[in-house]
């Protein structure tokens, strides 16, 4: 598992020492324990797996996490005495690449792998990973089926479907509302999915199974949303899921603006790309949002811990020249907090422990993980509990209307 060099020095004295005569065994002995085994602790490092899509269609998008990953790595360049290494392969934004990239990845027995951007991807990987006996921790994965039956797969950052409760949760404890609406596409099982955690959320915690007052639908692309937004207008709604894609979810939000309703609407991370804000910006709608993110738009902090390491990111992130809004980017802090679980888990795993070892450490629900997202821990499932931030465009920067703390 760990990668060692050897120093030609090492090679010119045991030539010397063979040339010698009158060395028995035990003279060996000792030159092995003061040169060979000492030059190796020297350098032996501990290797990270990044199995990430480093070109191709979703690099962009990718390189957000592997970003926070980097600077993880330049803040905590070592774990156990030992430095740590990041070790690439790239799945090509193509999923039977994916194949061929954890593979080449696996051959090189890393500690723990790291990724991928894309759940699709992580997916692909999964069955490779497991039966390697390695763990991997996604960074932005929400695709539930990446943790689901493969014990050796966490992720840092919320599935789809809990990202509907952590809204439903906004809107009970944050607005102290007992009712609310979803409006939605058809056929979309992501969407279903939210939608579903947010109903269940509002009617178990109200006792009211009428808790979702406005409940209606419309076709992915459709562009004229008048006959929905009528009806909510009626249902005196004040708060509405969209959990249907970026370019549905902007028109709504921009036509309801126009026709001056009075509704905060909610979504998931997506909307805290400054693409989404681009888009509902022109109808004055910025500040009729709030959506799920796992970093403060405002530092909003809870614990100490969690304080000192931000200060630490934000640092570093400013040394290697990312921008405010870069740093406040989601993808950017669940790449950090993924490095972060990792060291933290081979740490306590400790020196020479395995694959197994390591997954144990990280399936213990009593190990908590400090992030600059706030501090983690892992469900049966791999999926973490944790804080989440409830945040709204203000001015083109995002800030925090409340804070959901994990439980």
């Amino acid at each position: 598992m760990r990668k060692f060099k050897a120093a030609a020095v090492v090679a010119t004295a045991l030539a010397v020492l063979l040339s010698m005569t009158g060395c028995g065994l035990t003279t060996f002995d000792n030159f092995k324990a003061t040169f060979i085994d000492k030059e190796k602790n020297k350098v032996e490092s501990i290797q990270i797996g990044v199995l990430e899509p480093v070109t191709g269609a979703d690099s962009q998008d990718a390189s957000k996490e592997i970003r926070g990953m980097q600077i993880a790595a330049k803040v905590h360049p070592e774990v156990n005495g030992k430095k740590v290494e990041l070790v690439f392969a790239d799945n090509k934004s193509d999923i039977y690449s994916t194949e061929t990239a954890v593979e080449t990845l696996l051959a090189k027995e890393p500690e723990v792998i790291l990724g991928s951007y894309g759940s699709v991807y992580s997916l692909a990987a999964g069955d490779k990973i497991r039966d390697a006996g390695i763990p991997a921790i996604a960074a932005t994965n929400t695709n539930p089926l990446v943790t689901k039956n493969n014990p050796y797969y966490f992720r840092v950052c919320y599935a789809d479907a809990k990202q509907g409760a952590l809204l439903a949760r906004y809107v009970l404890e944050s607005r102290n509302e007992k009712t609310a609406g979803i409006l939605g596409p058809e056929n979309d099982d992501a969407a279903t999915a939210i939608a579903k955690e947010f109903k269940d959320k509002m009617r178990q915690s109200t006792d009211n199974e009428d808790a979702i007052l406005y409940n209606e639908s419309y076709k992915a692309g459709d562009k004229d949303f008048t006959d929905q937004l009528e009806k909510l207008k009626v249902s005196g709604v004040k708060a509405v899921l969209l959990p249907g894609d970026l370019a549905d979810s902007q028109a709504i939000i921009s036509q309801a603006a126009k026709m001056n309703l009075d509704v905060q609407f909610l979504g998931d991370t997506e909307w805290g790309d400054k693409s989404f804000l681009k888009g509902i910006s022109a109808g004055g709608a910025s500040e009729q949002v709030a959506f799920v993110q796992f970093f403060s738009g405002d530092g909003e902090v809870v614990e100490s811990s969690v304080a000192l390491e931000q200060e630490a990111f934000s640092r570093m992130a400013a040394e290697e020249g990312l921008t405010k809004q870069e740093m406040e980017d989601d993808r950017v802090a669940l790449g950090y907090d993924a490095y972060m679980v990792a060291i933290s888990a081979i740490e306590t795993a400790g020196d020479g422990a395995e694959g197994k070892d390591i997954k144990a450490v990280l399936a213990d629900q009593s190990q908590t993980y400090v992030g600059v997202s706030g501090i983690i821990r892992f469900d049966s499932y791999g999926d973490p509990v944790k804080t989440a931030y409830i945040n709204t465009w203000d001015n083109g920067s995002q800030k925090t209307l409340y804070t959901v703390e994990g439980k």
